[in-house]
C-alpha cells in the first residue's frame, strides 16, 4: 500500500510515479530538498521517500504554503509536458503522407533509473534513453519488456576481493508501477499455450516514462506451474530453456499485451514495431499468426506485411550476444498441438536457420530471424 497524501500535496504521487523525474532536475530537487537526509537514505527513490515520511511530516508539508506552491508548479509543468504538442506533433502536421500514430519498442532491458532495476548494461541504458528521448520529442512510442522479480544481480566484493552476486527481490507494489486491471478491478492476464496442454500466464505492469507507457510482463502468477512462474525471475538468468520462454513471452506475449492495452485505453495499435536485439524476435511470428488468422493472408503474404512494418536493430553483433536455440527446442514449443495457427513449424525454423558460412543448420538464431522479419537493420 502506498502512502495516502494530504490533498494539498496529493500531486506528489503523480510526480513520483511518472519516471520523468529521473531526468528532470527540477522535480528531483523538489524531493531532494524536502528532506535531504531521508532522500539519500531511500536511495533517491521518490516512491520510497513519500512512504518514509510520517503522517505528521506530511501534514506539516501540506500546511507549508511555499512547499504547496512548489508542488503545484511542478504538477503544472508535468501536465503541460504530457499534454502540449511537441516536435513530433508539429512535424506530423507538415507531412503530406500519413505518419505512424503509434510505435512499439520491444527490448529485454530498460535502464530508466536505478529505482527500477530492469537492466544490466549498455543495451538497457540505450533502450531507456530511447524512451526518454521519444518522450521529450513527443514520439508516440509504447515500450514493451519483461518485469524481473530480482532484476539483475548486485555486485560486491568479499574480504578476499572476490566478486559476490546477490539477487534482491523486488516488490512491484513498492515501485513506480501500476498493475493493468480490467473493468472488474481484477488484474488482466496475458496467456501463452505451452506443450503438454499447459498455460503460461503473465501480469502486465505499466511504468510511465514521461509521455511513454512501458508495459512489463510478469510471470509471477499463482496460477502458473512453479517452473513457469519463475520464467521472469531474473534478467538473463537460468538456462537455454528459460531464456527461450522469456523470449516467447516478450515477443508473443508482448504483442498480445499491446492489443489488450490498446483495447483498454483506446490508444492506437502500433503501425511500426521496433525489435531491439533478437530477444524480442518472436513478435514477428505473433504478427504473422494474427495476419493469417484474422485477415486471411497466406504465410508468405503475412511475412512480407510484417517485414514492411518492422525495424530490427542489434546492439551486440557478436556470437556471445546472440541467443541461439536448437531446432528441436523450437519444434517442441511451436510444433504439434502447440503450433500457432498459420505458422507452419518448418517455415518458422527456416526463418531462424543460420545460413552464413559455417552456420549450423540445426541451430535457430534469434538475430537471424529478426533480420529476416525486418524491413531494415542497423548495427
Amino acid at each position: 500500500m502506498r502512502t495516502v497524501l494530504p490533498a494539498a500535496i496529493g500531486a506528489l504521487d503523480e510526480l513520483a510515479l511518472n519516471l520523468r523525474w529521473s531526468w528532470d532536475t527540477a522535480t528531483r530537487e523538489l524531493f531532494s530538498t524536502t528532506a535531504p537526509v531521508l532522500w539519500e537514505r531511500v536511495n533517491r527513490d521518490p516512491v520510497a521517500f513519500l512512504s518514509a515520511l510520517s503522517a505528521s511530516e506530511l501534514e506539516a508539508l501540506a500546511n507549508d504554503e511555499k512547499f504547496v506552491s512548489r508542488v503545484d508548479r511542478a504538477a503544472a509543468d508535468l501536465h503541460n509536458y504530457l499534454t502540449q504538442p511537441r516536435w513530433y506533433q508539429n512535424w506530423s502536421k507538415e507531412q503530406s503522407a500519413a505518419v505512424p500514430s503509434a510505435i512499439a519498442y520491444f527490448s529485454a532491458e530498460f535502464g530508466i533509473t536505478e529505482v527500477l532495476p530492469q537492466y544490466s548494461g549498455g543495451l538497457g541504458i540505450l533502450a531507456g534513453d530511447h524512451l526518454k528521448s521519444a518522450s521529450d520529442l513527443g514520439v508516440p512510442i509504447v515500450g514493451v519488456g519483461l518485469f524481473y522479480q530480482t532484476g539483475y544481480f548486485a555486485q560486491s566484493l568479499n574480504r578476499d576481493g572476490w566478486q559476490q552476486e546477490t539477487y534482491p527481490v523486488l516488490a512491484p507494489d513498492g515501485l513506480p508501477l501500476s498493475l493493468l486491471r480490467g473493468a472488474d478491478g481484477k488484474p488482466v492476464l496475458i496467456t501463452l499455450s505451452m506443450p503438454g496442454h499447459r498455460t503460461l500466464r503473465a501480469f502486465v505492469w505499466k511504468a510511465q516514462v514521461g509521455r511513454i507507457p512501458l508495459l512489463l510482463l510478469d510471470s509471477d502468477v499463482h496460477a502458473n506451474d512453479p517452473d513457469l512462474r519463475s520464467v521472469t525471475n531474473r534478467l538473463y538468468g537460468g538456462g537455454g530453456e528459460q531464456r527461450l520462454l522469456q523470449e516467447m513471452l516478450l515477443g508473443i506475449g508482448g504483442v498480445r499485451a499491446l492489443r489488450l492495452y490498446s483495447s483498454m485505453t483506446g490508444t492506437p495499435e502500433p503501425d511500426v514495431y521496433h525489435c531491439n536485439e533478437g530477444h524480442a524476435g518472436f513478435l514477428g511470428i505473433e504478427r504473422i499468426h494474427e495476419l493469417v488468422t484474422q485477415r486471411g493472408l497466406t504465410f508468405d503474404e503475412a511475412r512480407e506485411a510484417t517485414r514492411a512494418a518492422t525495424v530490427f536493430t542489434t546492439h551486440t553483433p557478436v556470437p556471445a550476444g546472440i541467443d541461439r536455440f536448437g531446432a528441436d527446442q523450437i519444434r517442441h514449443y511451436f510444433g504439434g498441438d502447440n503450433a500457432l495457427d498459420g505458422v507452419p513449424i518448418e517455415k518458422l525454423i527456416a526463418l531462424g536457420a543460420e545460413s552464413y558460412p559455417g552456420g549450423d543448420g540445426g541451430v535457430f538464431n534469434m538475430a537471424v530471424m529478426g533480420l529476416r522479419l525486418a524491413q531494415r537493420a542497423n548495427g
